[in-house]
């Protein structure tokens, strides 16, 4: 039987679910940010998309940006997928599997923002694009380097006093995190943070904030 040590911040297990080595888990902790993906992800299935309404400064000028169909089930498809891989993100208790689901999020988000045919939300989501593509030398960087120097991926053990997990390893999965998700690197695009299709857009903030909030406690209680 799995048992979290009494390290870590995560607070005692509700759940565990194993398959070999790989455990995944609910704690207090990651159960609030299981809950949060899950009530954003249910409300992007279904909700409509808004028609955003743009107001030109000194005069009464104004025009709408709608949503045309096929748009509409591309960006739905994405923020569904966005929301499966934010709830695998919120419950893995493997270094890799977590990895992958992060590598995901990112793919989605630039398929939400790509969804709308505008230059300048096509040209940040291009940019957006490379730096994520980039971000994953150090993010699957990092799972390698802690598998190397610990033998394990399991944050079982990982969470231990026993096992001391490499600082650049840590360091490098933090910024693979910020490469896949939205913030630090493209939030004043306002391209993007603007581009239509609420609340599909919407799940990129929140994947990133709970991407976040995950691996900073994961890089703590290693």
């Amino acid at each position: 039987m799995f048992e979290l040590p009494v390290t870590t911040i995560e607070g005692p297990e509700l759940f565990v679910l194993e398959f070999g080595d790989i455990v995944n888990y609910f704690t207090v902790y990651t159960a609030v940010l299981f809950t949060f993906a899950l009530l954003f992800t249910i409300l992007a299935i279904i909700s409509r998309p808004e028609r955003q309404v743009d107001f030109a400064f000194g005069g009464d000028a104004f025009y709408t940006k709608d949503i045309t169909p096929g748009q509409f089930r591309f960006q739905r498809f994405m923020a569904l997928a966005c929301g499966m891989a934010t709830l695998g993100a919120m419950m893995s208790g493997d270094v890799f599997n977590f990895t992958l689901f992060c590598s995901m999020v990112g793919i989605t988000n630039i398929g939400i923002v790509a969804a709308y045919r505008n230059r300048h939300v096509l040209n940040a989501a291009f940019q957006y694009g490379i730096v994520a593509m980039i971000a994953t030398v150090p993010l699957f960087g990092s799972a390698a380097i802690i598998l190397a120097t610990t033998g394990t991926l399991s944050m079982w053990e990982l969470f231990g006093p026993a096992i001391a997990v490499p600082l650049v390893a840590k360091i490098f999965l933090v910024l693979g995190v910020m490469g896949e998700g939205m913030a630090p690197f493209y939030v004043a695009k306002a391209e993007i943070t603007r581009a239509p299709g609420a609340p599909y857009v919407l799940m990129i903030h929140v994947s990133s904030l709970l991407l976040f909030l995950r691996v900073v406690e994961i890089v703590i209680s290693m």
